[in-house]
C-alpha cells in the first residue's frame, strides 16, 4: 500500500469514533476516587501537592480500565506505586540539567520494554513517563520530592480502595471472554452447516478465554460457581463440531445423513448462542426451541447417523447439556474447573504481581536482541521522547513537556496504532484545549471550580475510553488544562503552546517510525514457519496418542494445541498489521509472495484441521493402539520441523520422506483383514490422508520462490 493510502486509512481509523461507552458506574467510581484525593489535598496542602495527587489518581484509575483479568484493585495499587517511583526519580533528577534527559531516556526505554509483558503493562508504563514529565514541571525542593511521590502513590491506593468498596461487575471481563468463545463456536457451527470443510475458528477468543480462566488465589475463592468448567467444555465442543461435519470422519457428504448433521449443527448453533447470552448475563440458560433436534433419534422413519458421526453427535449433545447444567445449577459441586484434556491438573493459576517479577524479567530478557519488535520499540520510544524534550527546551516554553508527553503516549510497537493514535491525539488535543481555554477565558474559574471541572473531565475520559482515542484525548487535555490551571499563567498563551508542542511531539514520533520502522511485513515468513512447526507438533501428538493410548501424556496434546493456536494468532495479527503498512509485500519478503503466503496458510490450516478431527476421537487409555501410528507421528514431527526451517530461510519444501513413510504405513493397514480395521483406525487413516494433502499443498504453495536481488 502506498504511503498516501496508508496515512489516509490510519488517520481515518484514529478519528472515527465508536458508539461504545464504558460502564457509567465504573466511570463515576474512578472520578469519585480522584475527587476523594484532590479536594482534601487541595484544602490541606495547596495546589502543587493536589496536582501530584490528581495525576496519580487519574492514571491509576486508567489502569483499572485496561483489558486485564487481574483484580482491578491490584492494578490500581501497582500503577500508583509505579507513578510514585517515577515522580520521585523525576524530581530528584530535574534539578540537574544533564541528569534528567538521561533519566528520561532510560525510563522511556524501560517503559517500552514492558510491552514484552503485555499490552496492559505497556500502556501503564507509558503513562508513568507522561506523569514524570508533567508533575516535575512544578518546581519543588528535593526535600519535598518524596512527598509528591507519596501523593501519586496515594492516588493509586485510593483508587484501589474505591474499587474494593464499590465493586462493579467484578467478573465482567471473564464473562465477556468466555461468552465470546461460545459465540465463536456458534458461528463456527453455522459455517460448518453450509460448508463441512469450513476454515478454522478465530483463535483469539479461545486464547483470551484461557487467559481469563487463570485466577489469583483470591479469585479462586470468590469466583461464581456458574463459571466453573465452561471453558473446558468449550474446548471439547470445538473438535466435536468439526468431526461431525467433515465427510471424511463424520456425516456422509450427501444424503439423509448429511441432512441430519445439518439439523444437529443448526440446533447446536442456537444452543451455543443461548449459552453465550446466559454467560454474559450471569443467568441460567434458556434452551432454544431447537434443543430436541440435538437428540439422535429424530423421527421414527427419519435418518440416523452411524459410526464416528453418531459418536460425535452424541458427544456434542452431552457437552451442550453439561454446559447448560453448569449454568442452571449455579452450584459449586456442579462441575470442577479443569483443563479440557483428561488426566491434566485442574485450574489455571495466576501469580500475584510480586511473584510475576521473575517471569516478567525473563520475558524482557528474551526481547533484548536487535531483531525484536519490542526492543526496537523501546529504542525508538526512548529516542523520540528524549529528542522531543531536548528540542522543546531551547524555546524556553513553560509547557515544553507536552512534546515528549505526546510522543510517549502515541508510540506503539506497530505502524497502524502509532499513526492512528498520533492523528487522534492531535485532533483531540486541539479540541480539548480550545474548548477548555474558552471556558477559562469566559468564566475565569477559581481554584476550586477548576478542580471540580477537572474531575468532570476525568469522568468524561473514563466514560469514553472505548469510544475512541481522539474523544478520550480531548477529555484528558481538558482535564490537564484545568488541573494545571491551578497554577498561574496566561491561558491563551498556554493553549497555543500546548497545541504547537503536541504537533511537534506527534511529528517527531511519526517521523521516527517512518525512518526507523518495525514492519510486520518483513516477519510474515517467520510467523508462518512458527505456525507450521507448531501445527506439525500438534498433529504429531494427536497421531501418537492413537499409536500409544496408554503411554502418551495427554498434556502433550494440550500444550501442542496451545502452541499452534498462539502461533496462528500471531500470524493473523501480523498479516492484519502488515496490510496497513505502506510497503509492498514483495519488497520486504522477496522469497515469498503474498499469493504464496495465502496458499501456504491454507495448507498449514489443513494440517491443523487434521489434528482437530482426530482429537475429537482420541482413544481411551485402555483402547488398542493403531499399528504404525506412533512411527508415522515421529516422521511427521521431524518433517514439519524441517519444512518450517525451509520456509524461514527461503528453501524449497520437500515432504518426500514423509510421503514414503505414509505409503508404507497405509499399505500395511490396507493388508489387514476388513473386519480387523476398527473405527478409530479409520479415523487415523483419514487424518493421515489430510496430513499428506496439506503437505502436497504446501509444497506447491512455496515451490517457485523469488530470489532476493543481489543474492
Amino acid at each position: 500500500m502506498p504511503w498516501s493510502a496508508a496515512l489516509r486509512d490510519t488517520a481515518k481509523s484514529g478519528l472515527v469514533p465508536d458508539r461504545a461507552l464504558s460502564d457509567p458506574r465504573r466511570a463515576a467510581r474512578g472520578a469519585l476516587a480522584v475527587a476523594l484525593v484532590v479536594f482534601p489535598v487541595l484544602a490541606i496542602a495547596g495546589t502543587k501537592p493536589a496536582t501530584s495527587a490528581a495525576m496519580g489518581a487519574f492514571i491509576a484509575g486508567t489502569a483499572t480500565f485496561q483489558r486485564s483479568f487481574r483484580p482491578r484493585a491490584s492494578l490500581g495499587a501497582a500503577a500508583g506505586l509505579a507513578l510514585g517511583v517515577s515522580t520521585f526519580l523525576g524530581y530528584a533528577a530535574v534539578g540537574l540539567p544533564p541528569a534528567f534527559p538521561l533519566l528520561l531516556a532510560a525510563w522511556s526505554f524501560g517503559a517500552g520494554l514492558i510491552w514484552a509483558v503485555g499490552p496492559t503493562g505497556g500502556v501503564v508504563a507509558a503513562t508513568t513517563v507522561s506523569v514524570m514529565l508533567v508533575v516535575v514541571q512544578l518546581p519543588v525542593s528535593l526535600a519535598t520530592a518524596l512527598g509528591h511521590a507519596a501523593l501519586c502513590a496515594l492516588g493509586g491506593a485510593v483508587q484501589a480502595l474505591t474499587v474494593l468498596l464499590w465493586p462493579v461487575d467484578r467478573w465482567e471481563a471473564q464473562r465477556e471472554a468466555l461468552a465470546d468463545a461460545y459465540a465463536e463456536l456458534a458461528d463456527y457451527a453455522r459455517r460448518l452447516r453450509q460448508d463441512p470443510l469450513a476454515a478454522h475458528l478465530d483463535p483469539e477468543p479461545f486464547i483470551t478465554a484461557r487467559s481469563a480462566s487463570a485466577l489469583t488465589p483470591w479469585q479462586q475463592r470468590h469466583r461464581p460457581a456458574g463459571m466453573r468448567g465452561l471453558r473446558g467444555i468449550a474446548e471439547h465442543i470445538r473438535p466435536t463440531l468439526a468431526a461431525l461435519a467433515d465427510p471424511r470422519v463424520g456425516a456422509p457428504a450427501e444424503g439423509p445423513g448429511r441432512d441430519r448433521a445439518r439439523e444437529i449443527l443448526a440446533a447446536a448453533a442456537e444452543s451455543l448462542d443461548a449459552l453465550a447470552r446466559a454467560i454474559r448475563a450471569g443467568e441460567p440458560v434458556r434452551p432454544p426451541r431447537s434443543t430436541p433436534a440435538l437428540t439422535l433419534a429424530g423421527p421414527v422413519d427419519g435418518p440416523r447417523l452411524t459410526g464416528s458421526a453418531r459418536r460425535s453427535a452424541k458427544r456434542l449433545a452431552s457437552l451442550l447439556t453439561r454446559a447448560a447444567d453448569t449454568l442452571d445449577r449455579q452450584d459449586s459441586s456442579t462441575v470442577r474447573e479443569t483443563d479440557p484434556w483428561p488426566g491434566t491438573p485442574g485450574g489455571l493459576r495466576r501469580p500475584s504481581l510480586l511473584r510475576m517479577v521473575p517471569s516478567a524479567a525473563e520475558a524482557i530478557r528474551r526481547q533484548l536482541q536487535p531483531r525484536s519488535a519490542v526492543f526496537q520499540h523501546a529504542v525508538r520510544m526512548s529516542g523520540v521522547v528524549t529528542i522531543s524534550y531536548l528540542v522543546a527546551r531551547p524555546f524556553g516554553l513553560h509547557h515544553g513537556y507536552w512534546a515528549p508527553l505526546t510522543a510517549a503516549m502515541v508510540m506503539r510497537p506497530d505502524f497502524a496504532q502509532t499513526f492512528s493514535r498520533g492523528v487522534a491525539r492531535l485532533a483531540g488535543t486541539v479540541a480539548g484545549v480550545a474548548v477548555t481555554t474558552a471556558v477559562v477565558q469566559l468564566a475565569d474559574p477559581g481554584v476550586w471550580l477548576s478542580a471540580v471541572l477537572a474531575v468532570i473531565c476525568i469522568f468524561g475520559a473514563y466514560l469514553t475510553l472505548r469510544t475512541g482515542y481522539a474523544v478520550t484525548t480531548a477529555c484528558v487535555s481538558a482535564y490537564v488544562v484545568f488541573l494545571l490551571g491551578l497554577q498561574a499563567g496566561n491561558p491563551l498563551e498556554t493553549a497555543l503552546e500546548r497545541v504547537l508542542l503536541t504537533l511537534l511531539g506527534g511529528v517527531v514520533a511519526l517521523g521516527a517510525y517512518a525512518l526507523f520502522p518495525t514492519w510486520q511485513t518483513a516477519r510474515l515468513a517467520e510467523r508462518l514457519a512458527e505456525w507450521l512447526a507448531a501445527a506439525g507438533r500438534y498433529s504429531a501428538e494427536v497421531m501418537a496418542t492413537f499409536g500409544d493410548p496408554a503411554g502418551r501424556d495427554r498434556r502433550a496434546v494440550r500444550d501442542a494445541l496451545l502452541d499452534s493456536r498462539e502461533a496462528r494468532s500471531e500470524l493473523l495479527q501480523a498479516i492484519e498489521r502488515a496490510d496497513a503498512e505502506p510497503v509492498k509485500h514483495a519488497d520486504q519478503v522477496p522469497e515469498l509472495s503474498r499469493k504464496q503466503l495465502d496458499r501456504a496458510r491454507a495448507a498449514v490450516g489443513l494440517l491443523g484441521r487434521s489434528a482437530v478431527l482426530m482429537e475429537a476421537h482420541l482413544p481411551d487409555a485402555d483402547s488398542p493402539p493403531v499399528p504404525g501410528a506412533a512411527e508415522f507421528a515421529d516422521e511427521l514431527r521431524y518433517a514439519t520441523a524441517i519444512a518450517a526451517a525451509a520456509v524461514l530461510i527461503g528453501e524449497p519444501v520437500d515432504f518426500s520422506g514423509l510421503r514414503e513413510a505414509h505409503a508404507r504405513w497405509d499399505a500395511s493397514l490396507a493388508r489387514r483383514p476388513e473386519g480387523g480395521i476398527e473405527d478409530r483406525t479409520t479415523v487415523a487413516r483419514s487424518g493421515a490422508a489430510l496430513v499428506m494433502q496439506a503437505a502436497a499443498d504446501l509444497e506447491k504453495a512455496v515451490r517457485h520462490r523469488r530470489v532476493p536481488s543481489g543474492a
